[in-house]
Protein backbone atom coordinates (compact mmCIF):
# COMPACT_ATOMS: atom_id res chain seq x y z
CA UNK A 1 0.00 0.00 0.00
CA UNK A 2 1.13 3.32 -0.72
CA UNK A 3 1.97 5.91 2.28
CA UNK A 4 0.47 9.11 1.86
CA UNK A 5 2.49 12.12 2.13
CA UNK A 6 1.56 14.42 5.31
CA UNK A 7 2.97 17.58 6.59
CA UNK A 8 2.08 18.77 10.25
CA UNK A 9 3.41 22.11 11.85
CA UNK A 10 4.01 21.74 15.15
CA UNK A 11 4.85 25.03 17.03
CA UNK A 12 3.08 24.98 20.40
CA UNK A 13 5.10 22.50 22.37
CA UNK A 14 7.62 23.47 25.37
CA UNK A 15 11.30 24.20 23.12
CA UNK A 16 12.28 20.77 25.76
CA UNK A 17 9.11 18.68 24.46
CA UNK A 18 10.05 19.91 21.26
CA UNK A 19 13.53 19.03 20.54
CA UNK A 20 12.52 14.92 22.46
CA UNK A 21 9.72 14.95 19.67
CA UNK A 22 12.20 15.24 16.66
CA UNK A 23 14.66 13.17 18.22
CA UNK A 24 12.04 9.94 18.31
CA UNK A 25 12.45 10.01 14.83
CA UNK A 26 15.71 8.64 15.24
CA UNK A 27 14.93 5.61 17.18
CA UNK A 28 11.08 4.81 16.32
CA UNK A 29 9.96 5.13 12.72
CA UNK A 30 6.20 6.45 13.67
CA UNK A 31 4.24 8.93 12.55
CA UNK A 32 4.92 12.33 14.71
CA UNK A 33 1.10 11.88 15.61
CA UNK A 34 1.92 8.70 17.75
CA UNK A 35 5.09 10.56 19.29
CA UNK A 36 3.11 13.69 20.40
CA UNK A 37 0.75 11.34 22.64
CA UNK A 38 3.94 10.18 24.26
CA UNK A 39 4.75 13.98 24.98
CA UNK A 40 1.26 15.69 25.84
CA UNK A 41 1.03 12.78 28.45
CA UNK A 42 3.56 13.67 30.33
CA UNK A 43 4.71 17.00 32.29
CA UNK A 44 6.43 19.86 30.20
CA UNK A 45 10.11 18.69 30.29
CA UNK A 46 9.88 15.29 31.68
CA UNK A 47 10.07 13.71 28.95
CA UNK A 48 13.38 15.31 27.40
CA UNK A 49 14.50 14.17 30.95
CA UNK A 50 13.62 10.50 30.79
CA UNK A 51 15.34 10.53 27.25
CA UNK A 52 17.97 12.94 27.12
CA UNK A 53 20.33 12.55 29.45
CA UNK A 54 21.24 8.93 28.20
CA UNK A 55 20.98 9.71 24.49
CA UNK A 56 24.66 11.38 24.17
CA UNK A 57 23.96 13.30 21.15
CA UNK A 58 23.96 16.95 21.35
CA UNK A 59 21.88 17.36 17.85
CA UNK A 60 19.05 16.90 20.36
CA UNK A 61 19.63 20.31 22.25
CA UNK A 62 19.68 21.65 18.66
CA UNK A 63 15.94 20.73 17.80
CA UNK A 64 14.58 22.90 20.80
CA UNK A 65 14.57 26.55 20.29
CA UNK A 66 13.98 29.46 22.54
CA UNK A 67 14.59 33.81 22.52
CA UNK A 68 16.53 35.54 24.89
CA UNK A 69 16.06 39.34 25.70
CA UNK A 70 19.16 41.36 27.00
CA UNK A 71 18.69 44.82 27.76
CA UNK A 72 20.38 47.59 29.60
CA UNK A 73 24.33 46.38 28.37
CA UNK A 74 26.68 48.01 26.41
CA UNK A 75 27.46 48.06 22.84
CA UNK A 76 30.55 45.87 23.61
CA UNK A 77 28.38 43.27 24.94
CA UNK A 78 26.01 43.21 22.28
CA UNK A 79 28.70 42.80 19.68
CA UNK A 80 30.39 39.80 21.95
CA UNK A 81 27.15 37.77 21.55
CA UNK A 82 26.42 38.22 18.37
CA UNK A 83 29.76 37.16 17.50
CA UNK A 84 28.86 34.00 16.73
CA UNK A 85 28.37 32.05 12.97
CA UNK A 86 24.98 30.91 14.31
CA UNK A 87 23.44 34.37 16.08
CA UNK A 88 19.77 35.03 15.15
CA UNK A 89 18.42 38.62 16.64
CA UNK A 90 17.64 41.93 16.41
CA UNK A 91 18.96 44.76 18.23
CA UNK A 92 18.61 48.89 18.83
CA UNK A 93 19.29 50.95 16.09
CA UNK A 94 21.35 53.80 16.36
CA UNK A 95 20.57 54.71 12.92
CA UNK A 96 16.85 55.22 13.57
CA UNK A 97 16.62 55.48 17.44
CA UNK A 98 17.67 58.85 19.79
CA UNK A 99 20.17 57.38 22.26
CA UNK A 100 20.32 60.29 24.31
CA UNK A 101 18.25 59.04 27.13
CA UNK A 102 20.33 56.15 27.41
CA UNK A 103 22.27 54.73 30.54
CA UNK A 104 26.14 54.85 29.79
CA UNK A 105 28.20 52.15 31.74
CA UNK A 106 31.08 53.36 33.46
CA UNK A 107 32.71 50.26 34.49
CA UNK A 108 35.66 51.92 36.43
CA UNK A 109 32.85 53.55 38.50
CA UNK A 110 35.11 56.76 38.46
CA UNK A 111 34.42 60.51 38.47
CA UNK A 112 36.64 60.58 35.38
CA UNK A 113 35.66 58.12 33.43
CA UNK A 114 31.76 59.50 34.36
CA UNK A 115 33.12 62.67 32.76
CA UNK A 116 34.28 61.62 29.36
CA UNK A 117 31.13 59.45 28.71
CA UNK A 118 28.52 62.66 29.95
CA UNK A 119 30.81 64.85 27.46
CA UNK A 120 30.03 62.63 24.56
CA UNK A 121 26.38 62.48 25.46
CA UNK A 122 26.57 66.16 25.54
CA UNK A 123 28.10 66.56 22.36
CA UNK A 124 25.50 63.75 20.78
CA UNK A 125 22.46 65.94 22.28
CA UNK A 126 23.55 69.38 21.15
CA UNK A 127 24.88 67.96 17.92
CA UNK A 128 22.10 66.33 17.03
CA UNK A 129 20.01 70.04 16.33
CA UNK A 130 22.22 71.57 14.34
CA UNK A 131 22.71 68.58 12.00
CA UNK A 132 19.10 68.19 11.47
CA UNK A 133 19.22 71.75 10.07
CA UNK A 134 21.68 71.58 8.62
CA UNK A 135 20.90 68.18 6.34
CA UNK A 136 17.62 70.13 5.51
CA UNK A 137 19.66 72.60 3.69
CA UNK A 138 21.50 69.89 1.95
CA UNK A 139 18.44 67.62 0.99
CA UNK A 140 15.56 69.92 0.94
CA UNK A 141 12.48 68.22 0.34
CA UNK A 142 10.90 67.86 -3.16
CA UNK A 143 7.63 68.52 -4.85
CA UNK A 144 5.31 65.56 -4.29
CA UNK A 145 7.26 63.88 -1.01
CA UNK A 146 5.39 63.18 1.92
CA UNK A 147 6.58 65.50 4.69
CA UNK A 148 6.28 62.85 7.39
CA UNK A 149 8.47 60.21 5.52
CA UNK A 150 10.76 63.28 4.31
CA UNK A 151 11.15 64.00 8.40
CA UNK A 152 12.03 60.53 9.32
CA UNK A 153 14.85 60.36 6.60
CA UNK A 154 16.32 63.56 7.74
CA UNK A 155 15.92 62.13 11.16
CA UNK A 156 17.41 58.93 10.60
CA UNK A 157 20.22 60.52 8.65
CA UNK A 158 20.99 62.84 11.66
CA UNK A 159 21.35 59.75 13.77
CA UNK A 160 24.01 58.06 11.14
CA UNK A 161 26.60 61.10 11.72
CA UNK A 162 25.74 61.51 15.58
CA UNK A 163 26.02 58.08 16.44
CA UNK A 164 29.69 58.14 15.79
CA UNK A 165 29.84 60.69 19.19
CA UNK A 166 28.27 58.02 21.02
CA UNK A 167 30.50 56.10 23.80
CA UNK A 168 30.70 52.62 23.21
CA UNK A 169 29.30 52.07 26.89
CA UNK A 170 25.87 53.22 26.32
CA UNK A 171 23.74 50.51 26.32
CA UNK A 172 20.99 48.63 24.17
CA UNK A 173 18.95 45.98 23.48
CA UNK A 174 19.31 43.14 22.10
CA UNK A 175 17.26 39.57 21.23
CA UNK A 176 19.24 36.31 20.64
CA UNK A 177 16.76 33.79 19.26
CA UNK A 178 18.88 30.28 19.65
CA UNK A 179 18.73 26.51 20.22
CA UNK A 180 20.36 24.64 23.22
CA UNK A 181 23.06 23.37 22.29
CA UNK A 182 24.39 26.61 20.52
CA UNK A 183 23.51 28.85 23.59
CA UNK A 184 25.67 26.06 26.20
CA UNK A 185 28.46 26.43 23.32
CA UNK A 186 28.63 30.50 23.28
CA UNK A 187 27.87 30.63 26.57
CA UNK A 188 31.20 28.80 27.83
CA UNK A 189 32.98 31.12 25.26
CA UNK A 190 31.51 34.11 27.04
CA UNK A 191 32.10 33.09 30.77
CA UNK A 192 35.83 33.62 29.95
CA UNK A 193 35.52 36.87 27.98
CA UNK A 194 38.37 39.73 28.95
CA UNK A 195 35.19 42.36 29.90
CA UNK A 196 33.66 41.79 33.62
CA UNK A 197 30.61 42.74 32.39
CA UNK A 198 30.80 40.10 29.49
CA UNK A 199 30.97 37.49 31.96
CA UNK A 200 28.76 38.45 34.43
CA UNK A 201 25.51 38.53 31.44
CA UNK A 202 26.88 34.84 30.46
CA UNK A 203 26.42 34.02 34.02
CA UNK A 204 23.03 35.00 33.94
CA UNK A 205 22.52 33.66 30.94
CA UNK A 206 23.54 30.20 32.11
CA UNK A 207 21.57 30.40 35.40
CA UNK A 208 18.69 31.49 33.46
CA UNK A 209 18.51 29.13 30.85
CA UNK A 210 19.35 26.30 33.64
CA UNK A 211 16.40 27.38 35.97
CA UNK A 212 14.21 27.67 32.66
CA UNK A 213 15.39 24.23 30.79
CA UNK A 214 16.31 22.00 33.77
CA UNK A 215 16.09 18.74 32.18
CA UNK A 216 18.14 19.42 29.03
CA UNK A 217 20.26 22.96 29.92
CA UNK A 218 22.60 20.70 32.48
CA UNK A 219 26.54 23.01 32.20
CA UNK A 220 29.37 21.02 33.24
CA UNK A 221 32.80 22.07 33.79
CA UNK A 222 35.77 20.37 32.54
CA UNK A 223 38.93 22.17 33.70
CA UNK A 224 40.82 21.22 30.94
CA UNK A 225 38.42 22.67 28.96
CA UNK A 226 37.76 26.00 31.06
CA UNK A 227 41.70 26.31 30.98
CA UNK A 228 41.64 26.30 27.05
CA UNK A 229 38.57 28.44 26.28
CA UNK A 230 40.03 30.90 28.94
CA UNK A 231 43.31 31.01 26.81
CA UNK A 232 41.63 31.89 23.63
CA UNK A 233 39.58 34.62 25.30
CA UNK A 234 42.22 36.46 26.62
CA UNK A 235 44.61 35.87 23.45
CA UNK A 236 42.45 36.16 20.69
CA UNK A 237 38.24 37.59 21.62
CA UNK A 238 40.07 41.45 20.18
CA UNK A 239 42.57 41.68 17.42
CA UNK A 240 44.59 44.86 16.80
CA UNK A 241 46.53 45.61 13.87
CA UNK A 242 48.15 49.46 14.18
CA UNK A 243 49.43 48.91 10.31
CA UNK A 244 45.95 48.19 8.58
CA UNK A 245 45.34 48.30 4.94
CA UNK A 246 43.14 50.81 4.27
CA UNK A 247 41.72 48.40 1.67
CA UNK A 248 43.16 45.07 0.18
CA UNK A 249 41.46 41.56 -1.10
CA UNK A 250 42.94 38.42 -1.23
CA UNK A 251 41.18 35.16 -2.61
CA UNK A 252 41.64 31.46 -2.98
CA UNK A 253 39.33 31.34 -5.99
CA UNK A 254 40.27 29.93 -9.57
CA UNK A 255 39.25 31.49 -12.42
CA UNK A 256 39.81 28.35 -13.83
CA UNK A 257 36.98 26.79 -11.40
CA UNK A 258 34.83 29.36 -12.05
CA UNK A 259 34.31 29.21 -15.94
CA UNK A 260 32.85 25.78 -15.13
CA UNK A 261 29.84 27.89 -13.59
CA UNK A 262 29.65 30.86 -16.29
CA UNK A 263 25.95 29.70 -16.96
CA UNK A 264 25.21 30.41 -13.43
CA UNK A 265 27.72 33.49 -12.80
CA UNK A 266 26.90 35.70 -15.60
CA UNK A 267 22.78 35.12 -15.57
CA UNK A 268 21.93 35.27 -12.03
CA UNK A 269 19.51 38.22 -11.56
CA UNK A 270 19.70 41.10 -9.16
CA UNK A 271 18.76 40.34 -5.32
CA UNK A 272 19.32 36.12 -6.43
CA UNK A 273 21.73 34.72 -4.39
CA UNK A 274 24.19 32.21 -5.68
CA UNK A 275 23.69 28.33 -4.97
CA UNK A 276 25.23 27.46 -1.52
CA UNK A 277 27.55 24.78 -3.05
CA UNK A 278 29.32 27.25 -5.00
CA UNK A 279 30.79 28.54 -1.63
CA UNK A 280 33.37 25.17 -2.61
CA UNK A 281 34.93 27.31 -4.76
CA UNK A 282 36.75 28.92 -2.56
CA UNK A 283 36.86 32.36 -0.02
CA UNK A 284 37.58 35.76 -0.08
CA UNK A 285 39.09 37.68 2.77
CA UNK A 286 38.58 41.64 2.65
CA UNK A 287 40.93 43.66 5.52
CA UNK A 288 39.78 47.38 5.70
CA UNK A 289 39.63 50.35 7.95
CA UNK A 290 36.10 51.32 9.12
CA UNK A 291 34.59 53.34 11.86
CA UNK A 292 33.35 50.58 15.15
CA UNK A 293 29.77 52.08 14.29
CA UNK A 294 29.63 50.54 11.07
CA UNK A 295 31.91 47.72 11.73
CA UNK A 296 28.60 46.58 13.65
CA UNK A 297 26.41 46.88 10.85
CA UNK A 298 29.38 44.07 8.32
CA UNK A 299 28.85 42.32 12.05
CA UNK A 300 25.41 41.20 11.58
CA UNK A 301 26.27 38.94 8.39
CA UNK A 302 27.38 35.37 10.11
CA UNK A 303 27.64 33.29 7.30
CA UNK A 304 31.82 34.08 7.42
CA UNK A 305 34.20 34.87 9.75
CA UNK A 306 34.70 38.73 10.93
CA UNK A 307 37.14 39.03 13.23
CA UNK A 308 35.92 41.53 16.65
CA UNK A 309 38.69 44.61 16.63
CA UNK A 310 39.48 46.01 19.87
CA UNK A 311 38.45 49.80 19.71
CA UNK A 312 40.82 52.17 20.50
CA UNK A 313 41.57 55.83 19.18
CA UNK A 314 45.08 55.50 18.04
CA UNK A 315 43.57 54.76 13.98
CA UNK A 316 41.71 57.91 14.58
CA UNK A 317 38.29 59.20 14.35
CA UNK A 318 37.26 57.95 11.09
CA UNK A 319 36.44 61.42 8.60
CA UNK A 320 32.90 60.98 7.26
CA UNK A 321 31.45 62.00 10.25
CA UNK A 322 33.75 65.64 11.05
CA UNK A 323 32.81 65.99 7.03
CA UNK A 324 29.06 65.57 7.58
CA UNK A 325 28.87 68.34 10.32
CA UNK A 326 27.84 71.79 9.90
CA UNK A 327 31.02 73.60 8.75
CA UNK A 328 30.55 76.25 12.17
CA UNK A 329 30.97 72.70 14.14
CA UNK A 330 33.67 70.87 12.57
CA UNK A 331 36.54 72.89 14.18
CA UNK A 332 34.66 72.34 17.26
CA UNK A 333 34.33 69.02 16.98
CA UNK A 334 37.80 68.49 16.31
CA UNK A 335 39.05 70.51 19.46
CA UNK A 336 36.80 68.19 21.35
CA UNK A 337 37.83 65.09 19.97
CA UNK A 338 41.17 66.22 20.77
CA UNK A 339 39.85 66.80 24.39
CA UNK A 340 38.32 63.30 24.88
CA UNK A 341 41.45 61.43 23.52
CA UNK A 342 43.35 63.07 25.83
CA UNK A 343 41.28 62.15 29.20
CA UNK A 344 40.41 58.52 27.75
CA UNK A 345 44.34 57.93 27.40
CA UNK A 346 45.01 59.11 31.04
CA UNK A 347 42.36 56.34 32.53
CA UNK A 348 43.96 54.09 34.79
CA UNK A 349 42.71 50.94 32.83
CA UNK A 350 43.76 48.13 30.49
CA UNK A 351 42.80 48.66 26.61
CA UNK A 352 40.15 46.03 26.84
CA UNK A 353 38.19 48.42 29.22
CA UNK A 354 39.36 52.41 27.92
CA UNK A 355 36.74 50.97 24.89
CA UNK A 356 33.78 51.74 26.82
CA UNK A 357 34.66 55.63 26.82
CA UNK A 358 35.72 55.40 23.47
CA UNK A 359 33.09 56.97 21.00
CA UNK A 360 31.83 54.41 17.88
CA UNK A 361 32.94 56.83 14.94
CA UNK A 362 36.74 55.93 16.00
CA UNK A 363 38.84 53.89 13.73
CA UNK A 364 38.75 49.95 13.87
CA UNK A 365 40.71 47.77 11.52
CA UNK A 366 38.02 44.72 10.00
CA UNK A 367 39.17 41.46 9.06
CA UNK A 368 36.43 39.28 7.23
CA UNK A 369 36.36 36.09 5.68
CA UNK A 370 33.31 34.83 3.34
CA UNK A 371 32.98 31.79 1.02
CA UNK A 372 32.17 33.00 -2.75
CA UNK A 373 28.26 33.28 -2.60
CA UNK A 374 28.02 35.13 0.70
CA UNK A 375 31.14 37.58 -0.54
CA UNK A 376 28.63 38.38 -3.34
CA UNK A 377 25.78 38.81 -1.25
CA UNK A 378 27.10 41.30 1.29
CA UNK A 379 28.69 43.18 -1.33
CA UNK A 380 25.50 43.71 -3.07
CA UNK A 381 23.22 44.42 -0.53
CA UNK A 382 25.60 46.69 1.28
CA UNK A 383 26.29 48.46 -1.79
CA UNK A 384 22.47 50.06 -1.46
CA UNK A 385 22.17 53.45 -1.11
CA UNK A 386 19.90 53.06 2.54
CA UNK A 387 23.26 51.63 3.58
CA UNK A 388 25.21 53.69 6.19
CA UNK A 389 27.74 56.03 3.88
CA UNK A 390 30.80 54.26 5.53
CA UNK A 391 30.07 50.63 5.31
CA UNK A 392 28.36 51.03 1.36
CA UNK A 393 31.98 52.41 0.70
CA UNK A 394 33.46 50.01 1.86
CA UNK A 395 30.74 47.40 0.45
CA UNK A 396 31.42 48.71 -3.25
CA UNK A 397 35.01 48.32 -3.06
CA UNK A 398 34.46 44.43 -2.29
CA UNK A 399 32.31 44.23 -4.94
CA UNK A 400 34.66 45.95 -7.32
CA UNK A 401 37.48 43.78 -6.32
CA UNK A 402 35.77 40.87 -6.82
CA UNK A 403 34.98 42.07 -10.65
CA UNK A 404 38.44 43.11 -10.94
CA UNK A 405 39.45 40.03 -9.89
CA UNK A 406 37.16 37.81 -11.80
CA UNK A 407 35.58 39.79 -14.80
CA UNK A 408 32.97 36.13 -15.39
CA UNK A 409 31.36 37.37 -12.13
CA UNK A 410 28.47 39.80 -12.97
CA UNK A 411 27.91 42.26 -10.22
CA UNK A 412 24.50 43.79 -8.87
CA UNK A 413 26.42 46.76 -6.87
CA UNK A 414 24.76 50.11 -6.25
CA UNK A 415 27.42 53.08 -7.70
CA UNK A 416 24.31 55.53 -7.34
CA UNK A 417 26.46 58.83 -5.98
CA UNK A 418 24.26 59.81 -3.47
CA UNK A 419 24.30 59.89 0.16
CA UNK A 420 20.46 60.75 0.67
CA UNK A 421 17.52 58.19 0.06
CA UNK A 422 14.08 59.18 1.36
CA UNK A 423 13.39 55.87 1.83
CA UNK A 424 15.26 55.36 5.20
CA UNK A 425 11.77 57.49 5.78
CA UNK A 426 10.02 54.15 4.92
CA UNK A 427 12.26 51.79 7.10
CA UNK A 428 10.08 52.04 9.87
CA UNK A 429 7.78 49.43 12.68
CA UNK A 430 5.17 51.68 13.01
CA UNK A 431 1.54 51.13 14.70
CA UNK A 432 -1.42 50.55 11.56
Amino acid sequence: MKSVRQIFVIDDLHPEDNSMLQALYSRSPNSVVKHLDKVKGSDSGTFMEKFYIGYGHKSIADCGTTTLFVENVSMLAAKAIQDWPLYSGQEASTRYLDYSVQEVLNPLESAEGKLIQDEWMKFYVEGKSSVVEHLKMLYPIKEGEDSKVYDRAINAKSFDIMRGFLPAGATTYLSWHTNLRQAYEKIQLLLHHPLTEIREIAEDLKNKLSEKYSHSFIYKQYPEQEAFFEKCAQKYTYFFDEKHSDFEMNTNVSAKDLEMYSDILLSRPIKTNLPSFMGKLGQFNFKFLLDFGSFRDVQRHRNGENLMPLLTTKLGFYPWYISMLPESFKEKAKAFLAEQEAKISALPCDDFVRQYYIAMGYTVGVDITYRLPAAIYVSELRSDTTVHPTLRVRAQQMGRSIVEKFPLIKMHINEMETEWDIRRGKQDIVEK
